[in-house]
Protein backbone atom coordinates (compact mmCIF):
# COMPACT_ATOMS: atom_id res chain seq x y z
CA UNK A 1 0.00 0.00 0.00
CA UNK A 2 1.65 3.11 -0.87
CA UNK A 3 2.37 6.00 1.38
CA UNK A 4 -0.38 8.23 -0.24
CA UNK A 5 -3.24 5.71 -0.19
CA UNK A 6 -2.71 5.34 3.77
CA UNK A 7 -6.02 6.54 6.04
CA UNK A 8 -5.54 9.66 7.65
CA UNK A 9 -7.22 10.86 10.53
CA UNK A 10 -8.15 14.43 10.04
CA UNK A 11 -7.08 16.67 12.83
CA UNK A 12 -10.10 17.90 14.23
CA UNK A 13 -10.80 14.20 15.77
CA UNK A 14 -8.46 15.18 18.74
CA UNK A 15 -11.15 17.91 19.44
CA UNK A 16 -14.23 16.30 19.00
CA UNK A 17 -12.65 13.17 21.38
CA UNK A 18 -12.31 16.17 23.74
CA UNK A 19 -15.31 17.44 23.87
CA UNK A 20 -17.14 14.06 23.47
CA UNK A 21 -15.03 12.61 26.87
CA UNK A 22 -15.78 16.18 28.72
CA UNK A 23 -18.98 15.82 27.23
CA UNK A 24 -19.58 12.55 28.87
CA UNK A 25 -18.05 13.56 32.72
CA UNK A 26 -20.47 16.24 32.25
CA UNK A 27 -23.11 13.62 32.17
CA UNK A 28 -21.72 11.21 34.47
CA UNK A 29 -21.16 14.38 36.94
CA UNK A 30 -24.97 15.44 36.47
CA UNK A 31 -26.29 12.07 36.85
CA UNK A 32 -24.41 11.39 39.90
CA UNK A 33 -25.81 14.54 41.64
CA UNK A 34 -29.13 13.68 41.02
CA UNK A 35 -29.31 10.10 42.07
CA UNK A 36 -27.66 11.61 45.12
CA UNK A 37 -30.52 13.95 45.72
CA UNK A 38 -32.75 11.53 45.21
CA UNK A 39 -31.27 9.05 47.84
CA UNK A 40 -31.00 11.65 50.56
CA UNK A 41 -34.84 12.71 49.47
CA UNK A 42 -35.52 8.71 50.02
CA UNK A 43 -35.08 8.76 53.53
CA UNK A 44 -37.27 8.84 56.70
CA UNK A 45 -40.63 7.86 56.23
CA UNK A 46 -40.45 6.66 52.13
CA UNK A 47 -38.11 3.97 52.99
CA UNK A 48 -40.03 2.60 55.66
CA UNK A 49 -43.64 2.68 53.56
CA UNK A 50 -41.67 0.99 51.35
CA UNK A 51 -40.63 -1.92 52.98
CA UNK A 52 -43.37 -5.04 54.24
CA UNK A 53 -43.89 -5.49 57.94
CA UNK A 54 -41.08 -8.46 58.30
CA UNK A 55 -38.77 -5.22 56.45
CA UNK A 56 -39.28 -6.89 52.90
CA UNK A 57 -39.07 -4.50 49.95
CA UNK A 58 -42.25 -4.04 49.25
CA UNK A 59 -41.98 -5.27 45.32
CA UNK A 60 -41.77 -8.35 43.37
CA UNK A 61 -38.83 -8.85 44.79
CA UNK A 62 -38.94 -8.27 48.35
CA UNK A 63 -42.59 -10.32 47.88
CA UNK A 64 -40.24 -13.34 46.58
CA UNK A 65 -37.65 -13.17 49.07
CA UNK A 66 -40.13 -13.17 51.82
CA UNK A 67 -42.24 -15.67 51.08
CA UNK A 68 -38.61 -17.84 50.66
CA UNK A 69 -38.00 -17.47 54.30
CA UNK A 70 -41.44 -18.18 55.01
CA UNK A 71 -41.38 -21.42 52.95
CA UNK A 72 -37.86 -22.06 54.67
CA UNK A 73 -39.51 -21.95 58.31
CA UNK A 74 -42.71 -24.67 56.85
CA UNK A 75 -40.26 -27.00 54.46
CA UNK A 76 -41.83 -25.78 51.62
CA UNK A 77 -39.28 -26.29 48.61
CA UNK A 78 -38.76 -23.84 45.77
CA UNK A 79 -36.42 -21.22 44.80
CA UNK A 80 -35.97 -17.51 43.55
CA UNK A 81 -35.71 -18.34 40.11
CA UNK A 82 -38.88 -20.77 39.64
CA UNK A 83 -40.87 -18.51 41.78
CA UNK A 84 -40.30 -15.14 39.66
CA UNK A 85 -40.02 -17.21 36.42
CA UNK A 86 -43.91 -18.61 37.39
CA UNK A 87 -45.12 -15.57 38.30
CA UNK A 88 -43.79 -13.63 34.81
CA UNK A 89 -45.48 -16.10 32.99
CA UNK A 90 -48.69 -16.27 35.23
CA UNK A 91 -49.59 -12.31 35.93
CA UNK A 92 -46.38 -10.56 34.93
CA UNK A 93 -45.97 -9.68 38.02
CA UNK A 94 -49.34 -7.85 39.19
CA UNK A 95 -50.33 -9.23 42.13
CA UNK A 96 -54.22 -7.83 41.60
CA UNK A 97 -54.03 -9.91 38.59
CA UNK A 98 -57.59 -12.20 37.78
CA UNK A 99 -58.71 -14.48 35.28
CA UNK A 100 -62.19 -13.43 34.06
CA UNK A 101 -62.21 -15.57 31.07
CA UNK A 102 -60.84 -19.46 31.47
CA UNK A 103 -62.91 -22.19 32.52
CA UNK A 104 -62.27 -21.57 36.12
CA UNK A 105 -63.55 -17.99 35.44
CA UNK A 106 -66.76 -19.84 33.94
CA UNK A 107 -67.26 -22.03 36.99
CA UNK A 108 -67.21 -18.46 39.31
CA UNK A 109 -63.91 -19.00 40.84
CA UNK A 110 -60.95 -17.03 38.39
CA UNK A 111 -57.87 -17.38 39.35
CA UNK A 112 -56.23 -14.26 41.05
CA UNK A 113 -52.91 -12.92 42.55
CA UNK A 114 -49.27 -13.27 41.65
CA UNK A 115 -49.69 -17.09 40.80
CA UNK A 116 -53.10 -17.07 39.62
CA UNK A 117 -54.86 -19.61 42.21
CA UNK A 118 -58.07 -20.46 42.57
CA UNK A 119 -60.23 -19.55 46.09
CA UNK A 120 -60.59 -23.31 47.26
CA UNK A 121 -56.74 -24.22 46.15
CA UNK A 122 -55.68 -20.96 48.31
CA UNK A 123 -57.78 -21.74 51.13
CA UNK A 124 -56.59 -25.69 50.93
CA UNK A 125 -52.83 -24.59 50.86
CA UNK A 126 -52.83 -21.14 52.89
CA UNK A 127 -49.70 -21.36 55.10
CA UNK A 128 -50.17 -20.11 58.47
CA UNK A 129 -48.69 -17.06 59.39
CA UNK A 130 -49.92 -15.28 56.15
CA UNK A 131 -52.66 -13.42 55.19
CA UNK A 132 -55.89 -14.94 54.13
CA UNK A 133 -56.36 -12.40 51.32
CA UNK A 134 -55.62 -14.45 47.57
CA UNK A 135 -54.64 -10.88 46.20
CA UNK A 136 -52.22 -10.19 49.33
CA UNK A 137 -48.68 -11.40 47.36
CA UNK A 138 -46.68 -12.80 50.47
CA UNK A 139 -50.05 -15.74 51.28
CA UNK A 140 -50.76 -15.91 47.17
CA UNK A 141 -47.07 -16.78 46.68
CA UNK A 142 -46.58 -18.79 48.95
CA UNK A 143 -49.95 -20.74 49.56
CA UNK A 144 -49.23 -21.70 45.43
CA UNK A 145 -45.81 -22.87 46.02
CA UNK A 146 -46.99 -25.13 48.92
CA UNK A 147 -49.62 -26.47 46.47
CA UNK A 148 -47.43 -26.80 43.93
CA UNK A 149 -44.97 -28.91 46.30
CA UNK A 150 -48.08 -31.04 47.01
CA UNK A 151 -48.67 -31.38 43.18
CA UNK A 152 -45.43 -31.29 41.68
CA UNK A 153 -42.54 -31.42 43.90
CA UNK A 154 -41.66 -28.10 43.80
CA UNK A 155 -42.46 -24.65 42.17
CA UNK A 156 -39.40 -25.04 40.13
CA UNK A 157 -41.14 -28.09 38.30
CA UNK A 158 -43.95 -25.88 37.19
CA UNK A 159 -43.16 -24.51 33.87
CA UNK A 160 -46.81 -23.97 32.30
CA UNK A 161 -50.36 -23.62 33.65
CA UNK A 162 -50.38 -25.71 37.26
Amino acid sequence: MSAAAKYRRPRNNRLVRALTVAGTGAAVLTLSLIGATGASAATGTTSKAASTAAGYSNNLDGWIRESLAIMAQKGIPGTYNGIYRNIIRESSGNPKAINLWDSNAAKGIPSKGLLQVIDPTFKAYHVAGTSFDPYDPVANITAACNYAAARYGSIDNVHSAY
